[in-house]
């Protein structure tokens, strides 16, 4: 495991965790944890028990575990970038301008309210300096990630593990289509025929996928996006009751099997892009 640099002394915000040098495939895990540092939790006005129940809507549970999961079983181990903050703290795969449409319902790279439209950050609060201390290292790091895989392998393959709930929750902008069992997210650019063919055969046990819904699109780092073709990239949206129970605890059989396609995934990609 190594631990990338945190801003200040603190511990780190996230965790790269390596896999086989000459590996393409990173999969990246960002909205996993709840952690959320004293300094930040200052600034919510979300008292304990609402904050919990936010945390419960909003983060990808176990997400980390099933990625986890999936690099011990494949053939190649893929590499791991690992978020240990929740995405409360800043979302790190939202845009920080004027280009992201979730800003429209405050949810931002910074969010200024919750998941039911709620206040979660005082009216006028300054994001500026969230985005400085979390936002950047982090997108930085990711960057560097990215570009060590390119130079080790002559290609990256960024693979977003996400969960989403069985029923909509009111932020979402496009809640009202299909929720399938595993939600694929694609980009025009980054996102090429093989590596979506791949994630449908390895995901075609769980009753179906469907494409960018409810959830659309892929995290690519802004210094290659749109820009560098060697860099691809997918989100799977794992639909939560796949592997959750009514407690949003896990079933360890679904977590495995979930882990074990993603596996499958891993070794698909790592024969197609060698």
């Amino acid at each position: 495991m190594t631990d990338a640099p945190a801003p200040r002394g603190s511990a780190p915000s996230f965790l790269l965790h390596p896999g086989d040098p000459g590996s393409p495939v990173l999969l990246h895990v960002p909205h996993s944890a709840r952690a959320i540092p004293a300094e930040v939790r200052a600034g919510i006005v979300l008292d304990d028990r609402a904050l919990a129940v936010e945390l419960d809507h909003i983060t990808d549970a176990y997400t980390a575990e099933v990625a986890a999961g999936a690099a011990e079983g494949a053939r190649v181990a893929p590499w791991r970038f690992v978020n240990q903050l929740s995405r409360l703290v800043v979302d790190p795969e939202r845009f920080p301008d004027e280009r992201e449409e979730m800003a429209a319902v405050g949810m931002g790279a910074v969010y200024t309210r919750t998941t039911h439209r709620e206040e979660l950050r005082p009216a006028g609060c300054d994001a500026r300096p969230l985005i400085e201390r979390w936002f950047r290292p982090y997108a930085e790091a990711m960057t560097r990630a990215v570009a060590e895989r390119l130079d080790a392998a002559g290609r990256a393959v960024i693979v977003d593990v996400h969960s989403y709930p069985a029923k909509a929750l009111p932020y979402e902008l496009h809640g009202d289509g299909p929720r399938p069992p595993v939600c694929l997210g694609t980009d025009a650019f980054h996102t090429p025929a093989p590596l979506l063919d791949a994630a449908r055969r390895a995901f075609e046990d769980f009753g179906g996928t469907e494409l960018n819904t409810p959830f659309a699109g892929t995290y690519v780092p802004l210094r290659y996006y749109g820009k560098d073709p060697r860099v691809s990239a997918l989100m799977v949206e794992i639909r939560r009751d796949l592997y959750l129970d009514g407690r949003g605890e896990p079933v360890q059989r679904g977590v495995d099997a979930l882990s074990g396609a993603l596996a499958a995934l891993v070794d698909a990609v790592q024969h197609t892009f060698r």
